[in-house]
């Protein structure tokens, strides 16, 4: 009986040894989410001679595609020229050429790449070449319908996936670790089989949606062959097909599982066909075991490798503990998740039915117990619910999950935030502050469930049905012959006999399951596991939010790499803006020169000089400035102007109220008639 499932478990052993090679060979090392820490030409700069190439330096490694850089001139026209691609043999830069005869003005950089994590990053800046200049808006550089639907289809398979691997590795975990009875209840079948289909749906769905996420483009790409063969050249790609054939090795590990009637047979029932032991049944079940606890770490290994805990400070510690923090996840919540189901169940009942042959069967669900053929009476009963033995043994597994995933959880905390300040200044704190109230919550109901359990193990049994009378023995179909007198007083057949007490014993273990499931305390139990059910699916969702979010180490580096740039460019500004209103008068053609000073936030003086084509100062009967921060949807925001002189306009109370980097707008009217209106970046520091 055993020779075959084990060489069937040795073979799948050496398939997922093969497979966790391949993921190994993929990791990398390297810092979560890229970040932009410089460009050449460098954001906001005004170079007097035309470039020829625009180069980016990220924080960590990326990937690009061809046409992940866009550089567009001052008319929106897209000036670069050739694939988007690494600069020399340096991974962690992206470059693209330029055209030839740039005309000058203020040029738009809009760019995309691929983290070292997997995460896709993107951002635009502007420089300018000879002076600053408006910019015409870029209609192919809007969001594309779709995208959002995307984005969340694409969130979406990401949280079914560990939600269902949870699911798969809990149930299983519980049936074979403290529910054996469980594996053949099909209510506990269909969580495994749900967690299996649930797992491969959302990891073939997430394949067919990572092309699409990552270039921004409508759903419509996710059939795409070429978008397809792209993401399968990636290493989250190598890491989802992994996954799949992992899936595959489960669907095998299932139906061995429930192929097995003696996984859940308890111990002083004997399998008829096999007539394997107590023993024997136990070796069976390690030797499962072990086959699902390697696939179990296989998978987590395919999240571990292929996302923040792959990339960063500290990889080799990183890796092994989110694959503990992953396993103790789901031997929490879908161990969980399976005890609400066997609390649901009701209680075990008797079933009798007349014997389709003659002879008396006895057993559980599937009728096990078969005495010699002679009429009689069938007589089982129904799998009851989980017990308060197994909802014990799940506390203590349930205790060391956690443990291990509050200490894990502490360290990748550290790791991904950097800092205290990140906590409650980046998306990434935040959220991690709501995944630890959820936490709170969960680990408040399952005090509660303890107690409760406790409570419902010192009840007094209940009292049982007193013994009924054996039953008549039914009369046989063939009348046997006479018996001499002096047999007929023996006593009755000791077979039918054992027969009759099993059936009172079934009866009065029926009656004493019945009454501790009505018990209140089984009640209270099943509330407060199911409030940690419903947390736990919270706990879930901002689990998928954190991995798509840049972690706090990360938006630092952006953050430091952003201050050093605005050091550069900080202190007063100084923004000249030739305009043609294309009036008759001399004044008609010249330029603006505006001086805002300091740029910072708060209050600020602005000068605007006006000047005509021979260098003279320009009498102009009007001048507007608006300011507008296109970042954060705010203004445009009217500058009051007072006229000083000829050709000189100020603000002395000029209020910022933002940093960031805001346009600047000057109309400039040279008639009744001609007027016209230019634009420029001002960089505002805090």
């Amino acid at each position: 009986m055993q020779t075959a499932p084990r060489t069937r478990v040795a073979s799948l052993a050496t398939l997922l040894g093969l497979l966790l090679a391949l993921m190994l060979a993929g990791a990398t090392s390297a810092s979560a989410h890229a970040a932009l820490l410089s460009s050449d030409p460098a954001q906001n700069a005004v170079v007097r001679t035309a470039p020829t190439q625009v180069v980016l330096h990220f924080s960590e490694q990326v990937t690009l595609a061809a046409d992940d850089m866009r550089v567009f001139d001052p008319a929106g026209k897209r000036v670069d020229s050739g694939s988007t691609g690494h600069n020399g043999s340096d991974d962690t830069t992206a470059r693209v050429a330029l055209a030839s005869g740039l005309a000058q003005g203020t040029y738009t950089v809009a760019w995309r790449a691929i983290s070292a994590d997997t995460h896709p990053v993107s951002g635009a800046f502007t420089f300018s070449y000879g002076h600053t200049s408006s910019t015409t808006p870029v209609a192919g550089e809007q969001p594309v319908k779709g995208t959002t639907l995307v984005g969340a289809l694409y969130g979406g398979s990401r949280t079914v996936q560990y939600g269902a691997y949870a699911l798969l590795v809990g149930s299983v975990a519980l049936v074979l670790l403290c529910w054996p009875a469980g594996v053949r209840r099909r209510s506990v079948q269909r969580l495994m089989l749900g967690g299996w289909a649930g797992l491969l749906l959302a990891t073939v769905a997430q394949l067919l949606l990572r092309g699409p996420y990552e270039a921004a483009t409508g759903i419509g790409q996710a059939v795409d062959l070429t978008v397809i063969q792209r993401t399968l050249g990636e290493h989250l790609g190598t890491m989802l097909v992994v996954r799949m054939l992992l899936l595959a090795a489960a669907g095998v590990f299932l139906s061995m599982l429930g192929g097995q009637n003696g996984v859940g047979r308890p111990a002083d029932e004997t399998d008829p066909a096999t007539g394997s032991t107590e023993a024997t049944e136990r070796r069976l079940r390690a030797t499962l075991g072990a086959a699902g606890a390697v696939l179990a770490i296989a998978l987590a290994c395919t999240w571990a490798l292929a996302d923040h805990a792959s990339v960063g400070i500290q990889v080799g510690l990183a890796v092994p503990l989110d694959v503990v923090h992953i396993l103790a996840m789901a031997f929490w919540l879908g161990g969980l998740t399976t005890v609400l189901v066997g609390l649901r169940t009701p209680a075990g009942e008797q079933v009798r039915r007349e014997a389709p042959q003659a002879g008396v069967v006895v057993g559980r669900q599937k009728e096990v117990r078969r005495e010699a053929p002679q009429a009689g009476v069938v007589v089982g009963r129904r799998e009851g619910g989980i017990g308060v033995s197994s909802v014990r043994r799940f506390s203590t597994v349930a205790l060391c999950s956690v443990s291990a995933l509050v200490a894990t959880g502490v360290y990748q905390a550290w790791r991904g935030l950097g800092s205290w300040g990140a906590l409650t200044s980046t998306t990434y704190g935040r959220l991690l502050l709501v995944k630890v109230g959820a936490v709170v919550v969960i680990l408040a109901a399952a005090w509660i469930s303890r107690r409760w359990t406790a409570l419902l193990g010192s009840e007094p049994e209940p009292a049982a049905e007193p013994a009924a009378e054996p039953e008549p023995v039914p009369v046989p179909a063939e009348q046997p012959a006479e018996q001499p007198a002096d047999e007929a007083s023996d006593e009755p057949d000791p077979v039918r006999r054992a027969q009759l007490e099993r059936q009172d014993a079934a009866r009065r273990t029926a009656t004493a399951q019945r009454a501790r499931e009505a018990s209140p305390a089984r009640g209270m139990l099943l509330r407060s596991v199911l409030l940690e059910v419903t947390f736990a699916v919270v706990v879930l969702i901002v689990t998928t939010l954190l991995t798509n979010a840049p972690p706090g180490r990360s938006v630092t580096a952006q953050s430091q790499a952003s201050g050093q740039v605005q050091q550069i460019t900080s202190g007063p500004a100084d923004l000249t803006l030739p305009f043609d209103t294309g009036g008759p008068g001399a004044n008609a053609k010249g330029k603006v020169s505006i001086e805002v000073d300091p740029s910072r936030v708060g209050t600020n003086v602005l000068h605007a000089y006006v000047y005509d084509s021979s260098g003279k100062p320009a009498d102009e009967p009007e001048l507007d400035v608006t300011l507008t921060l296109p970042a954060k949807s705010l203004g445009p925001l009217p500058v009051k102007l007072s006229k000083l002189d000829v050709g000189h306009w100020a603000a002395s109370a000029l209020q910022l109220p933002m940093a960031g980097s805001w346009q600047l707008s000057v109309s400039v009217r040279s008639d009744a008639i001609d007027e016209t209106t230019v634009t420029a970046t001002m960089n505002v520091s805090s």
